[in-house]
């Protein structure tokens, strides 16, 4: 089993396989970050790998994630490309495991069962879930035996996800956070711009910021640039007022970045 949850993790996503995730990785090791997260959908899980040997780190000081795909939720395609996706991160165990979407081949009687087997079997460590609703999320915890370590939803200034937030804290499981300063829309909001400025940082810092501060979750910014990594993990170090936060929580817009018909919110 891996080192304990680092709050602050670093997304893959859209980070090609190959050099770009490779160099991006191991920077973002070497700057701090300790919890990194792909998922089979990004086809980088080898070059995370990569990218963790071009480090110094240990693998056992390091957090890793990955999700399954959504042709691969059956039982036995849960299984049989879990341990696929293990070989490739390079690691004895998965840290953590999560279903990617609830759509396609999802069912609860299938997929369900293959996570809690996974984790007996010692090929993963932690169930995770991803972009479930309220209700698919209250029905997976009440059928897996084993707990759920985290839920990994879009969330931001302007998309709050206070309902699940607050799923997370009565069942004790982390809320995830992707697209955590909404692919910088943030830039354009006058209240982080203020903010902000107030504390010599960038919006996209103040979102993290903010966060942070929230009981049971966990930003994943996903970056390339040197300069965004670093400036990303500088945000640990702003501490927001109580008056900031609570004007930064009257942000809430609903406003998706990550939205397609077939998503389970619009299937409800």
């Amino acid at each position: 089993m891996g080192t304990a949850f680092d709050r602050l993790g670093y997304g893959t996503y859209k980070l090609a396989d190959g050099e770009e995730c490779v160099a991006g990785v191991a920077h973002a090791i070497e700057t701090g970050y300790r919890h990194v997260d792909t998922a089979q959908g990004y086809d980088n899980e080898a070059s995370v790998s990569a990218g963790i040997d071009r480090t110094d780190v240990d693998r056992e000081d390091l957090f890793v994630a990955t999700k399954l795909s959504t042709d691969n939720l059956s039982y036995d395609d849960a299984v049989a490309t879990a341990r696929v996706s293990r070989d490739r991160l390079g690691v004895d165990s998965i840290d953590l495991l999560y279903v990617h979407w609830p759509i396609d081949t999802y069912d609860p009687d299938e997929t369900l069962p293959a996570l809690d087997d996974l984790v007996d079997e010692g090929v993963v460590d932690r169930i995770g879930l991803s972009n479930f609703r309220p209700d698919q999320l209250d029905e997976a915890i009440d059928r897996l035996a084993n707990d759920v370590f985290a839920h990994q939803v879009e969330c931001h200034p302007l998309l709050q996800q206070e309902e699940l937030r607050e799923r997370a804290a009565e069942h004790d499981h982390w809320l995830v956070a992707y697209s955590p300063i909404a692919r910088n829309r943030v830039a354009d909001v006058d209240v982080l711009k203020e903010i902000a400025a107030a504390h010599d940082a960038s919006p996209a810092q103040v979102s993290l910021a903010w966060l942070l501060s929230k009981e049971r979750v966990a930003p994943i910014p996903k970056a390339a640039d040197v300069g965004h990594v670093e400036a990303n993990w500088a945000a640990r170090e702003i501490d927001l007022t109580d008056d900031e936060i609570a004007r930064i929580d009257g942000l809430d817009r609903g406003e998706r970045i990550v939205d397609f018909e077939e998503a389970p919110w619009n299937r409800a």
